[in-house]
């Protein structure tokens, strides 16, 4: 009697998924074949569970818009980005409204566009100084030391009243907490280690306030609104995002830029501000550098995409997919920098959209608009095979960037 042929079920794929080796701008292949397949899928994680995967850029939307979608880290099924040893203390980013809404309003005021834009000026003098620094000494130069990491650090150090001087502190123990790889009790030690520096700090805002973000915070707190240790995480969390995510992009867009020499020309020899605009959307949208996937745990049934998705299950929500989907981007995977890229979703999307953004985006016009005018010869001092990219963290970059001119 024959047999009877069994169906072969394909394996979950784990998830974070490697890059293409060569590729080092673009979504992992495992990726674009999910999205290829359809709008939901399913991935494994670090704890051996299986999460539903959404790779389109219109479901993506939908579901971080839905209600029914928690990003409390508490919830039944959420899937974690690693095992938390206690990490759930990371402020209003992995809490729901009410609450998140409430702890976010206490420092939205700092991030208006038009509290940003008044820092221009000032952000404009940083990354003229440092260029002039780099300039003078001699090359090469690696342009994550010398240029990416001190202009958002000296932005978001005056803007919450942190000292300059303390940035290799914060700036090694921000490392280790972005890094997939780092053992749960280093992460651990470097979380407690920020958690005390800025609760010192709050300490003498309190004694001696100043005009910054964390002073402000010190009403708060004696008010009963927020006590001292919440004060301090969310300090740690404003310090982390606002350098750790804004130098990566510095290093990573120039690199992707030295690679495309003609999008390069069009940003070095244009002096309008909207065109530079364009192009910090542009990049944003290509190299959507946080690559962990946005998290979040379904609290009732949600059909989606063809699917349901039940009540306690939870959902992977990588964005860099989604800013190469083609039916919201046609030709996502051409750099383009004159390119309308506005409705991307770099900063996530809905009520727990980065809070820094604005930030974000002045700071990379600045950047963006001076660099690659006053420094026109700018140039890899290495091959591009020979550079460290950060495989191992939830937000990717480069370690170093070496360049002369």
């Amino acid at each position: 009697m024959p047999e009877t042929p069994t169906e072969t079920v394909p394996p979950v794929p784990g998830f974070p998924m490697p890059r293409a080796a060569g590729c080092p701008f673009d979504p992992p292949p495992g990726l674009r074949s999910a999205q290829r397949e359809g709008p939901l899928g399913r991935v494994r994680l670090w704890d051996g569970k299986t999460y539903w995967l959404v790779t389109r850029y219109a479901e993506q939307r939908a579901l971080l818009l839905d209600p029914r979608v928690s990003a409390d880290i508490t919830r039944p099924g959420y899937p974690l980005q690693a095992p938390s040893g206690g990490q759930n203390n990371i402020s209003f980013v992995l809490m729901d409204d009410p609450e998140h809404a409430r702890l976010r309003r206490m420092v939205t005021a700092p991030f208006a566009v038009k509290r940003v834009e008044a820092l221009r000026p000032a952000v404009q003098k940083i990354v003229d100084d440092l260029i002039d620094d780099m300039l003078a000494g001699p090359g090469p130069v690696d342009l994550v030391e010398a240029f990416a990491l001190p202009v958002p650090s000296l932005v978001i150090c005056a803007l919450l009243g942190v000292p300059y001087d303390d940035h290799d502190f914060f700036q090694e123990n921000s490392r280790l907490l972005v890094r997939r790889d780092a053992a749960l009790e280093d992460r651990q030690t470097a979380h407690q280690a920020l958690i005390a520096y800025l609760d010192a700090l709050m300490g003498e805002k309190m004694a001696r306030p100043g005009d910054d973000l964390l002073s402000g915070l010190v009403d708060r707190v004696r008010s009963g609104e927020l006590t001292r240790l919440g004060a301090a995480q969310m300090g740690v969390l404003l310090l982390l995002a606002g350098h750790e995510t804004t130098a990566n992009m510095i290093a990573l867009g120039t690199l992707a830029l030295l690679e495309n020499p003609g999008q390069l020309a069009v940003l070095r020899d244009t002096d309008d501000p909207k065109l530079v605009a364009s192009a910090v959307e542009e990049l944003l949208r290509y190299l959507s550098i946080v690559h962990g996937g946005r998290r979040r745990a379904v609290l009732e049934d949600i059909e989606i995409g063809g699917q349901v998705i039940r009540a306690g299950e939870g959902v992977v929500i990588p964005n860099d997919i989604a800013n190469r989907d083609p039916e919201a981007f046609p030709d996502p995977d051409r750099l383009d920098v004159r390119r309308d890229a506005r409705r991307h979703v770099a900063f996530g999307f809905g009520v727990h959209q980065c809070l820094g953004q604005p930030l974000a985006r002045m700071e990379l016009q600045v950047v963006y608009g001076t660099l690659y005018r006053r420094v026109p010869t700018l140039r890899l001092a290495a091959d591009i095979d020979e550079l460290p990219f950060k495989h191992d963290g939830s937000v990717y970059g480069l370690y170093e960037l070496p360049v002369i001119w």
